[in-house]
């Protein structure tokens, strides 16, 4: 692949892109804070068997070239991940996809939506906010002190922190999804860490919410998530207007690609209407 966006090499090599099955269609599988592509091995090999999946790495994940690639000034906000998304889809000539967005990767898509909507024909966001701090009016299920205290475990004992995070991100009694997502956490640098956790967790992209423009959204959430509260898919909802839809599942954890993949697939199934 030739240069692209300032990546000397390609965009598509720098974050490990990589394709699974031959389908006509695009669904792009996008993960969160703290993991990489490999966070969605269960659910590749059904949806492989309907499309063309793509699989990348963000920046800040340890398989990306070069490891020095996370620009903490580029990535302060989401438009540089935004930016990265659009500039990917654009060099393997992608349209209209099918985007499947975990945590942070959900708002990544929505703010690469209102920049080249044509990218998008379906946007899932999956245990996405677009803000997580406690705001009047809005439970973003945390306050300003309780991210804080956050940030200080996560700068001066990273270890600590992530082996307290784990089982507390994961939630359901899955003591390998715990111990894999703690391990995930610790192959960041914790100064990596830090500076992605500031900006996920201060981020407030609401506005973003009413200026997507896609031909369908879904919203899948599980029923108990620490990190986003149920209310939260329905103010997104709200947000995005009358063509998206809510979907709970009846587990827990903020992980539910890791701890009940098989719900998850199912919503997937009704969402985009598979056989």
């Amino acid at each position: 692949m030739g240069t692209a966006c300032g990546y000397g090499g390609g965009i598509v090599d720098a974050l490990n892109a990589n394709f699974y099955g031959n389908g006509t269609q695009t669904l792009v599988l996008a993960h969160g804070y703290g993991t990489d592509q490999t966070v969605w091995r269960y659910l590749i090999p059904f949806l492989a068997c309907y499309f063309k999946v793509l699989v990348f790495d963000l920046p800040f994940a340890p398989n990306v070239r070069p490891s020095s690639l996370y620009d903490p000034k580029k990535y302060s906000t989401f438009n540089g991940y935004a930016q990265d998304l659009v500039c990917l889809l654009d060099e393997l000539n992608l349209s209209k996809t099918i985007y499947v967005g975990h945590s942070m990767s959900a708002m990544i898509g929505c703010l690469a939506a209102t920049k080249k909507p044509q990218l998008f024909e379906h946007l899932v966001l999956l245990a996405g906010s677009p803000m997580y701090l406690n705001k009047e009016g809005y439970e973003g299920g945390f306050t300003r002190s309780e991210l804080d205290k956050i940030f200080e475990s996560i700068k001066q004992n990273f270890s600590g922190w992530a082996h307290s995070f784990a089982p507390y991100a994961i939630s359901a009694n899955d003591p390998a999804a715990v111990a894999e997502f703690e391990c995930s956490l610790l192959r960041m640098k914790p100064e990596v860490a830090l500076s992605v956790a500031k900006t996920v967790f201060l981020s407030d992209l609401r506005c973003v919410l009413p200026r997507v423009r896609v031909p369908a959204s879904t919203i899948i959430q599980t029923r108990k998530d620490p990190i986003v509260p149920v209310n939260v898919s329905f103010y997104m909802q709200k947000e995005l207007g009358s063509l998206s839809k809510v979907i709970i599942l009846e587990t827990e954890g903020h992980f539910p690609q890791l701890t009940a993949y098989r719900s998850l697939l199912q919503a997937l199934k009704d969402s985009l209407s598979l056989n």
